[in-house]
């Protein structure tokens, strides 16, 4: 029975966002499908005790340190204990680590933009992913748009590479409790029918263009009523101040809503009550919050870059993602034509079935028995 070691540091963050819900809900689906194996998952800091489901074959190993616990504490723990075999989902290599090894590569955005991040950030995203991609048996990548960039950028063999899609959870369909819609929406400050963006406010994310958009949309008289409102949720990341004054500078203050971090038991009563769903990011290397949007029968207007369009297939109003006015136009098309509208929910809706959690445990496990096997490795 050979032993697979996984860090399951970013499963535990309290207040996950992408690439952590990646980590948790991958381990959580890959457990029941890898008894042939035993497991150890190491953690940095305490999981709640229903993290995931006690089996025999799994191992929980706690080890927490104040700083540098991948280089040192898990180092240190791979000289004195190592597995057959490291997988990291959502992380770096320790400098230390098994002969075989596979990592998980999100993204290589900060190439791209390097302007919508810190430099000593942007440092360590290089070199972190490089090392990666350098040392480790087998890489994940989660599309298509990051193995390219991986084999372009870093010189990495193709055949080293395997896309595996991430999956959605099934909890984030639609809310058809009318009740518990509008408590989890009032929460908010909410009603429905609103213009929605998911996930970490970023200068990745193109939210200034997005901003820029939706005041020209309000320039043109609606059809009936008023434009819905503009909702930017998600945790406050690296120059949200500039973001928040460039509303002000547009007087949208009443009118462009930041309800901060959103629960992930509040998300499905997010995503159901909007009127559209809007992913202008500059990149992305996959796009998650994308998915649920369509998983919860909402249409979708997305940036035509990176991954975007691989993700969405033609279930997604797609617009190049510098184009200020073609968004207005795009977001007034999408709120007005009807049968736009549902013909996005049900392009959608099918679409995001095709994603699974359980697939993606399915071929992450193949790809680390091919690890293990590999008598080169």
């Amino acid at each position: 029975m050979a032993t697979i070691g996984i860090d399951a540091s970013r499963a535990v963050t309290a207040q996950r966002t992408g690439t952590e819900n990646y980590s948790y809900q991958l381990i959580r689906h890959l457990l029941p499908l890898a008894d042939a194996h035993a497991i150890r998952l190491y953690y940095n800091a305490a999981p709640r005790s229903d993290l995931f489901a006690a089996r025999g074959n799994v191992q929980e190993r706690l080890m927490p340190f104040p700083r540098l616990w991948t280089h040192l504490r898990l180092s240190w723990e791979m000289l004195r204990q190592p597995p057959d075999l490291l997988f990291v989902p959502s992380h770096v290599l320790p400098v230390i680590h098994p002969r075989r090894s596979v990592v998980t590569v999100h993204d290589l955005g900060y190439l791209y933009y390097p302007q919508a991040h810190p430099i000593l950030s942007r440092w360590y995203l290089d070199l972190s992913t490089r090392y990666n991609a350098r040392v480790a048996t087998r890489v994940i990548a989660d599309s298509v748009a990051t193995q390219r960039d991986l084999v372009a950028h870093y010189g990495v063999p193709a055949a080293k590479i395997t896309v595996v899609y991430p999956g959605r959870d099934p909890a984030i369909a639609p809310v058809r409790d009318s009740a518990r819609l509008t408590a989890t929406l009032a929460r908010y400050g909410l009603m429905p029918g609103y213009i929605l963006y998911v996930g970490t406010l970023h200068p990745r994310k193109n939210l200034t263009r997005l901003v820029e958009a939706y005041a020209l949309l309000r320039q043109q008289p609606p059809p009936h009523g008023e434009w819905p409102l503009l909702v930017l949720a998600g945790k406050r990341g690296w120059m949200y101040g500039r973001l928040a004054g460039h509303v002000r500078e547009l007087g949208l203050e009443r009118e462009v809503i930041f309800p901060g971090y959103v629960a992930q038991a509040d998300l499905a009563a997010l995503y159901t009550g909007a009127a559209c769903f809007v992913m202008p990011s500059l990149y992305e290397g996959f796009g998650l919050p994308l998915l649920e949007a369509m998983a919860c029968g909402v249409p979708v207007v997305a940036a035509d870059a990176s991954s975007l369009p691989e993700v969405a297939g033609d279930a997604a109003l797609l617009v190049a993602p510098t184009d200020v006015a073609a968004w207005a136009a795009a977001l007034a098309r999408v709120l007005v034509d009807a049968p736009l509208q549902r013909e996005l929910v049900a392009r959608g809706l099918e679409r995001a079935a095709r994603f699974s959690w359980q697939r993606c445990a399915c071929e992450t496990l193949a790809v680390l028995e091919e690890a293990l096997a590999d008598s080169n490795s």
